[in-house]
């Protein structure tokens, strides 16, 4: 009689790969800035000043537009990148870009009043909550990748392997 060992336990969670986690993660990031540019048109008076012509205190121009464009660009490329670029890079890549899209996400909160202080708060809020994982993810990753290793060369995690007592 054969008795199966590598089938995962209930209470397991199966292996997620960092690149999938930070793919998952800049994909929830894109949700989020389109949302709350989104929501952002629901403050009284917004469109109206859109409709003048200005955002914030820029004009809007094809150069200001391609600028937005080229800023929302980076993480949805992020995305993509995060599952195919190698390793070394991809750890990199994701630290840096991550790091530079705390204070632009911070940059929201600028000219706005007082009223709308809770909504900045959350939003930006949650938008570093996201960028913080996406960080300690990437910092992380060689850190994870020897720890299972490790597991693997004790026996701990080998397919068909039986836990030692």
């Amino acid at each position: 009689m054969t008795i199966r060992t590598d089938t995962p336990r209930l209470a397991e969670s199966p292996h997620i790969p960092v690149q999938a986690k930070l793919a998952a993660a800049w994909t929830s990031f894109m949700f989020l800035v389109i949302y709350i540019d989104y929501f952002h048109l629901y403050q009284p008076g917004e469109i109206d000043v859109i409709r003048g012509g200005d955002i914030f205190v820029f004009e809007i121009t094809g150069t200001l537009v391609t600028i937005f464009f080229a800023l929302i660009a980076v993480p949805t490329l992020m995305v993509l990148l995060s599952v195919t670029l190698p390793a070394r890079v991809n750890r990199a890549t994701n630290l840096v870009v991550a790091a530079l899209f705390i204070p632009i996400c911070a940059f929201n909160a600028a000219g706005s009043s007082w009223d709308w202080a809770l909504y900045y708060a959350v939003t930006i809020g949650v938008e570093v909550a996201i960028l913080a994982f996406i960080l300690r993810s990437a910092w992380r990753w060689g850190a994870t990748s020897q720890r299972d290793l490790v597991d693997r060369v004790r026996g701990h995690s080998l397919p068909g392997s039986v836990p030692q007592a």
